[in-house]
Protein backbone atom coordinates (compact mmCIF):
# COMPACT_ATOMS: atom_id res chain seq x y z
CA UNK A 1 0.00 0.00 0.00
CA UNK A 2 1.25 3.53 -0.84
CA UNK A 3 0.83 6.19 1.65
CA UNK A 4 -0.25 9.97 0.26
CA UNK A 5 1.90 12.50 1.43
CA UNK A 6 -0.06 15.38 3.53
CA UNK A 7 0.70 18.44 4.45
CA UNK A 8 1.36 19.84 7.59
CA UNK A 9 -1.60 21.06 9.03
CA UNK A 10 -0.16 24.86 9.15
CA UNK A 11 1.06 24.46 5.76
CA UNK A 12 -2.45 23.08 4.38
CA UNK A 13 -4.16 26.29 6.87
CA UNK A 14 -2.02 28.74 5.14
CA UNK A 15 -2.87 27.79 1.46
CA UNK A 16 -6.76 27.64 2.08
CA UNK A 17 -5.57 31.25 3.46
CA UNK A 18 -3.99 32.17 0.62
CA UNK A 19 -6.67 30.88 -1.62
CA UNK A 20 -9.29 32.72 0.01
CA UNK A 21 -7.74 35.95 0.05
CA UNK A 22 -6.84 35.58 -3.73
CA UNK A 23 -10.61 35.01 -4.34
CA UNK A 24 -11.94 37.90 -2.53
CA UNK A 25 -9.78 40.26 -4.12
CA UNK A 26 -10.87 39.15 -7.25
CA UNK A 27 -14.46 39.36 -5.84
CA UNK A 28 -13.51 42.91 -4.68
CA UNK A 29 -12.24 44.06 -8.32
CA UNK A 30 -16.08 43.18 -9.76
CA UNK A 31 -18.31 46.05 -10.48
CA UNK A 32 -21.25 43.93 -8.78
CA UNK A 33 -19.06 44.16 -5.60
CA UNK A 34 -17.88 47.85 -6.56
CA UNK A 35 -21.73 48.42 -6.68
CA UNK A 36 -22.37 47.24 -3.39
CA UNK A 37 -20.34 49.28 -1.16
CA UNK A 38 -21.11 52.36 -3.52
CA UNK A 39 -24.86 51.94 -2.85
CA UNK A 40 -27.63 51.06 0.02
CA UNK A 41 -28.30 47.61 -0.37
CA UNK A 42 -31.86 48.57 -1.43
CA UNK A 43 -33.64 47.74 -4.99
CA UNK A 44 -33.56 50.97 -7.37
CA UNK A 45 -37.17 49.97 -8.48
CA UNK A 46 -39.21 48.79 -5.75
CA UNK A 47 -37.21 49.74 -2.51
CA UNK A 48 -37.03 46.13 -1.15
CA UNK A 49 -34.08 45.99 1.21
CA UNK A 50 -31.55 43.26 1.01
CA UNK A 51 -29.24 41.79 3.52
CA UNK A 52 -27.31 39.15 4.51
CA UNK A 53 -28.12 35.80 2.26
CA UNK A 54 -30.74 37.74 0.71
CA UNK A 55 -28.06 40.33 -0.68
CA UNK A 56 -27.65 37.51 -3.66
CA UNK A 57 -30.60 38.79 -5.25
CA UNK A 58 -29.51 42.11 -5.96
CA UNK A 59 -28.04 42.31 -9.36
CA UNK A 60 -26.08 45.44 -11.08
CA UNK A 61 -28.53 47.08 -14.03
CA UNK A 62 -26.46 48.93 -16.50
CA UNK A 63 -28.76 51.95 -16.78
CA UNK A 64 -27.41 52.63 -20.77
CA UNK A 65 -26.93 48.83 -21.45
CA UNK A 66 -23.55 48.27 -22.14
CA UNK A 67 -21.61 46.21 -19.75
CA UNK A 68 -18.03 47.22 -21.20
CA UNK A 69 -19.58 50.86 -19.50
CA UNK A 70 -17.96 50.75 -15.97
CA UNK A 71 -16.97 53.74 -14.45
CA UNK A 72 -15.47 54.23 -11.14
CA UNK A 73 -18.13 56.19 -9.71
CA UNK A 74 -20.87 53.86 -10.25
CA UNK A 75 -22.89 56.34 -13.20
CA UNK A 76 -23.85 53.66 -15.18
CA UNK A 77 -25.20 51.65 -12.53
CA UNK A 78 -28.43 50.97 -10.41
CA UNK A 79 -29.14 48.05 -7.74
CA UNK A 80 -32.29 46.34 -8.53
CA UNK A 81 -33.43 42.67 -6.93
CA UNK A 82 -34.13 40.05 -9.52
CA UNK A 83 -37.77 40.53 -10.30
CA UNK A 84 -37.08 43.84 -11.18
CA UNK A 85 -34.19 43.67 -12.92
CA UNK A 86 -36.00 40.70 -15.12
CA UNK A 87 -39.10 43.02 -15.80
CA UNK A 88 -36.60 46.29 -16.98
CA UNK A 89 -34.73 43.90 -19.63
CA UNK A 90 -38.09 42.59 -20.78
CA UNK A 91 -40.07 46.05 -21.41
CA UNK A 92 -36.55 47.25 -23.55
CA UNK A 93 -37.19 43.67 -25.73
CA UNK A 94 -41.33 44.57 -25.78
CA UNK A 95 -39.99 48.07 -27.08
CA UNK A 96 -38.08 46.19 -29.67
CA UNK A 97 -40.75 44.27 -30.92
CA UNK A 98 -43.78 46.45 -31.28
CA UNK A 99 -41.87 49.26 -32.62
CA UNK A 100 -39.78 51.80 -31.80
CA UNK A 101 -40.12 55.54 -31.66
CA UNK A 102 -39.03 57.43 -34.70
CA UNK A 103 -36.75 60.09 -34.35
CA UNK A 104 -39.37 63.01 -34.69
CA UNK A 105 -41.17 61.45 -31.61
CA UNK A 106 -44.06 59.91 -33.70
CA UNK A 107 -44.71 55.72 -33.97
CA UNK A 108 -43.99 53.76 -37.19
CA UNK A 109 -47.27 52.45 -38.73
CA UNK A 110 -46.64 48.67 -37.96
CA UNK A 111 -49.30 47.91 -41.31
CA UNK A 112 -49.95 49.86 -44.37
CA UNK A 113 -53.51 47.41 -45.06
CA UNK A 114 -56.46 49.13 -44.34
CA UNK A 115 -59.50 46.51 -44.37
CA UNK A 116 -62.19 49.07 -43.56
CA UNK A 117 -61.00 51.41 -46.09
CA UNK A 118 -64.08 51.81 -47.69
CA UNK A 119 -66.64 50.58 -45.66
CA UNK A 120 -68.05 54.52 -44.15
CA UNK A 121 -68.93 54.76 -48.00
CA UNK A 122 -70.73 51.89 -48.46
CA UNK A 123 -73.04 52.36 -45.27
CA UNK A 124 -73.52 55.72 -46.21
CA UNK A 125 -75.49 54.25 -49.23
CA UNK A 126 -79.20 55.01 -48.57
CA UNK A 127 -81.18 51.83 -48.84
CA UNK A 128 -84.49 51.50 -51.30
CA UNK A 129 -88.02 51.33 -49.55
CA UNK A 130 -89.27 48.21 -49.47
CA UNK A 131 -91.25 47.50 -52.51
Amino acid sequence: MSQKKTETGTGRLENIAAAVRRERELREKTYRERALKLFPHVCGKCGREFTGRKLKELTVHHRDHDHENNPPDGSNWELLCIYCHDNEHSRSLDAQWYGAETPDGKQQASSTHKPFEGLEALLKVKKLPPA
